[in-house]
């Protein structure tokens, strides 16, 4: 059998992946523990991953992607598998789709372990983790022989910083913005089984395991639309009527790596005098200040684990909630997901504002792979050049600060097109959504840097048809 578990936080993944793992002869894959692995062997994928992470960058969704495929490579076919936690999201979900047929493992159930917002909320109440071994336990509902210590390594037990009730609240609103699409996706395919995971670890182990008896015997109920219709979040659109939003211009930038949507972000900001919200930067200097939420990310990062979308867009929405965005801002970086962009559309709401335009660089696959295979980046300041459009008046040097320039890793051509089919299943969709909206506009990529943005000024001075439609 090839399962995935899946399901909101505390709700016991870990403990009852283990247990069916033992009881059906199933090698357990959780993607947590495998980040933390490629990170402590420093393999080439671990190393990659810590030069994100020591850049001050979020660690893209294409090096997990990668990590995992490396371990499917490696996993002997005869023995089932159980992913644990994952995929989180529809896009992860077409990307195992792929990687399981492309080595020939059927995917046999994805099972939905279910409980309330309010249950999930009392149990991370008493959720600690081991700080050398990252087991968790729980105070009451899986204590350790021992108080304050866990029972594998005698490390010290310590509540996670995220699990104060406010945090929780936003991680169980990304959580079910993002769920609802992948429960229909494999609803639609008939692969989706929900599992009530409400009561003590034994009652629910027993459910789960009466479940995979059930499929190993060919009589697994599985999930009908009309039973998933009430845990299935459909997607909506929660962009302000114009006439109710304060009046500002709230652009969104997207483009594949290398399409040049930075440095035409920073041209627009430079010409409408908008600040310019990059989320890369506002990751690092959230690290950089030590801010709440900064301090956050690094606990993730220290554990050695993927930066939830849950922190990033509480990034997102500080900042732009600060005055200086008060007549408008150019958003580089984010939504990088439909999920991400239902989010954006309610942080923009809650201000009282609306999205203007939402402008979509288009350059070839090939454009970007030429690009990206010259970009030098500067080791001090993260200055971007390249070796033909934009070099260094010192080949080597950084015209800002002296310091020296070099090749990303991840700016090799194999990488890039590895980024760029990751870019179309993650934002394509997305681009269809805006469209939709009646939001977006396409703007040529190809050509002069001067010429790229005058389209794109064009585009934001022609009415959307989503104003060209809104009553005066």
């Amino acid at each position: 059998m090839n399962l995935a578990l899946i399901g909101p936080s505390g709700v016991g993944k870990g403990t009852h992946a283990a247990a069916l793992c033992a009881r059906f002869d199933l090698h357990h894959i959780a993607t947590g523990e495998l980040f933390r692995e490629h990170l402590q062997s420093r393999t080439a994928l671990g190393l990659l991953a810590r030069r994100y992470m020591e850049q001050g960058e979020l660690v893209p969704d294409e090096v997990v992607d990668a990590m995992i495929e490396e371990w499917c490579e490696q996993h002997p076919p005869w023995q089932g598998i159980l992913f644990d936690g994952f995929p989180r999201t529809v896009e992860q979900a077409r990307f195992l789709d792929g990687l399981l047929q492309r080595f020939n493992l059927p995917l046999d159930a994805v099972i939905y372990l279910r409980a309330s917002d309010a249950e999930i909320t009392r149990r991370l109440a008493g959720r600690v983790i081991c700080r050398h071994c990252n087991t968790p336990w729980h105070r009451t509902l899986h204590p350790p022989l021992q108080a304050g210590y866990c029972d594998l390594c005698h490390g010290d037990l310590l509540p996670r910083p995220d699990d104060t009730p406010a945090l929780v609240e936003t991680r169980l609103r990304v959580f079910h913005r993002t769920t609802g699409p992948l429960l229909e996706h494999y609803t639609d395919s008939g692969h989706l089984a929900i599992v009530n995971g409400e009561g003590t670890p034994a009652e629910v182990g027993g459910r789960l395991t009466e479940f995979l008896a059930a499929l190993e015997d060919g009589h697994a109920p599985f999930a009908t639309r009309a039973q998933a219709a009430g845990i299935i979040a459909t997607e909506r659109l929660a962009q302000l009527p114009a006439h109710l939003a304060r009046p500002s211009l709230d652009l969104v930038l997207l483009g594949g790596p290398g399409s040049g949507k930075g440095t035409q972000a920073e041209r627009l900001c430079a010409v409408l005098k908008l600040p310019h919200l990059a989320t890369g930067d506002l990751f690092r200097d959230n690290l950089k200040r030590h801010t709440e939420l900064g301090r956050l990310a690094r606990t993730y990062m220290d554990r050695g684990e993927l930066v939830p979308d849950d922190v990033t867009e509480s990034m997102v929405e500080e900042r732009l909630a600060r005055p200086d965005t008060h007549p408008g801002f150019v958003l580089d970086g984010f939504p990088r997901t439909l999920p991400q962009a239902s989010a954006l559309m309610e942080m923009v709401s809650r201000l009282n504002r609306r999205l203007s335009h939402v402008l979509y660089i288009k350059v070839t696959d090939e454009a970007i792979v030429r690009r990206l295979s010259g970009r030098l980046i500067c080791r001090d300041c993260q200055a971007p050049y390249h070796v033909d459009f934009q070099p260094p008046r010192q080949t080597g040097k950084c015209d800002t600060c002296g310091g020296e320039l070099y090749q990303r890793d991840d700016d090799n051509p194999n990488t890039v097109r590895a980024r760029l089919a990751t870019f179309h299943r993650q934002t394509e969709p997305l681009i269809a959504y805006y469209r939709r909206a009646g939001l977006l506009h396409e703007i040529e990529g190809e050509g002069s840097v001067a010429n790229i943005t005058a389209r794109c000024l064009a585009a934001i001075r022609t009415p959307t048809p989503a104003e060209a439609n809104t009553p005066a």
